[in-house]
């Protein structure tokens, strides 16, 4: 397939980045600042362009069968952008032809308890709150749309981090999936196979997902 990605020179980026080209696509990554993404290949086209600016990278996209987006305001320290770049990838990516977007999501919205989200435990880390409540406001904004693309929020589970690629993750919907001793946590690897997975199946149109090892 050819891939577009947005945000290839994050962790969960790189990650995801790894994984398509193992897989043999043709990944075009569209990056802000692309001496980050040091790693060249010759399925690996680099585009550098801000995903708020779609006239920089419209045309480049074009031919692109789907797009994984892998964004956050961490540098920017402006988690409030984050709602705004999936809008205008919802609103522009149509008109570059393509109609399939598989959206990074975050963990902080997936229930623990009826009611009861991960963001709303007391000992949820300060620092990371105000990107997960824009995750959340994005996963609104994706839930609420009617167009032409497909979309596929993919929450990780609580802890997402560099580790092994074993190939295997567990599927779940609303609640954050947890393992017999009550640890939610996935690899960046793992992530990146179970997201890959849903781009080339497209088994999970429309909805949010959530994946852990």
């Amino acid at each position: 397939m050819k891939l577009v990605l947005f945000g290839a020179t994050g962790h969960i980026g790189q990650g995801i980045l790894d994984e398509a080209l193992a897989r043999g696509h043709e990944v075009l990554a569209v990056v802000r600042d692309a001496s980050r993404l040091p790693q060249r290949h010759d399925r690996l086209t680099v585009v550098t362009a801000d995903v708020a600016q779609p006239a920089s990278w419209t045309d480049a996209v074009r031919g692109s069968e789907a797009a994984i987006a892998s964004l956050s305001a961490r540098r920017d320290q402006d988690a409030s952008r984050v709602p705004g770049y999936g809008r205008t990838l919802l609103d522009h990516l149509p008109g570059a032809g393509i109609t399939r977007l598989a959206w990074v999501g975050g963990a902080g919205t997936l229930e623990v308890a009826p009611g009861r989200r991960v963001i709303d435990d007391p000992d949820f880390p300060a620092a990371w709150k105000p990107e997960a409540e824009a995750q959340g406001e994005a996963l609104a904004m994706f839930r609420a749309y009617r167009g032409p693309v497909e979309w596929t929020y993919v929450s990780p589970a609580a802890l997402i981090e560099p580790g092994e690629r074993t190939g295997t993750y567990r599927l779940g919907g609303e609640q954050l999936l947890v393992d017999a001793e009550g640890s939610s946590r996935i690899s960046i690897a793992d992530y990146a196979v179970a997201l890959l997975d849903r781009v080339e199946r497209c088994d999970a149109a429309n909805r949010r997902i959530t994946v852990a090892d």
